[in-house]
């Protein structure tokens, strides 16, 4: 049972690609068609920014204490970085603060180019660290799908997402507080 959500996980990254495309032209036609996704994604960001958190923890831990995927050393560092933006959008939410993505955009930025590094070696760049060498642990590809979602795909999308909302937050708070 778990292997079949397993090999449907791909379906909703690739889903979420094209979600994260269609709020990236959104957030850039702020001022024609993507207005009301703009206001609508910078007034809910902080959820919005909890629910990812929410997903890649509980993905990643999916991945590695129900499938059994044993996380390589970059993974774990992506987790380093991950893991504590749940507890800062769940503190944000939990006290009313609105400046969580000033804590959270470090770590987003940090994870996101671990991330991107190690979906680069994978899809078949040349390595600069011992771990992501040819039979190294970080080589190690568990996930291959539509010839480019990799876990570290998966890792740097929520790195996007997280980039993404911050922005639309900070684009919504400067247009509300001009007003």
């Amino acid at each position: 049972m778990f292997n079949n959500f397993a090999s449907f996980i791909p379906y909703l990254v690739l889903l979420s690609h094209i979600l994260l495309l269609v709020l990236f032209f959104a957030l850039l036609s702020r001022n024609s068609w993507g207005k009301s996704i703009a206001g609508f994604l910078g007034r809910q960001a902080l959820w919005f920014g909890f629910l990812v958190a929410v997903v890649a923890v509980l993905g990643s831990l999916f991945y590695s204490e129900v499938i059994g995927f044993e996380p390589c050393v970059l993974c774990w560092w992506q987790r380093i970085f991950l893991y504590p933006m749940l507890i800062i959008f769940s503190m944000a939410l939990w006290k009313k603060n609105d400046s969580a993505f000033l804590y959270v955009l470090p770590l987003a930025v940090l994870g996101g180019l671990i991330a991107a590094y190690q979906s680069y070696i994978l899809l078949g760049g040349v390595s600069l660290l011992p771990c992501t060498a040819l039979e190294g642990d970080c080589s190690k590809i568990y996930v291959m799908a539509f010839g480019y979602i990799t876990i570290p795909m998966m890792s740097l999308t929520i790195s996007l997402y997280t980039l993404l909302l911050a922005w639309a937050d900070r684009i919504y708070r400067n247009e509300n507080s001009n007003a």
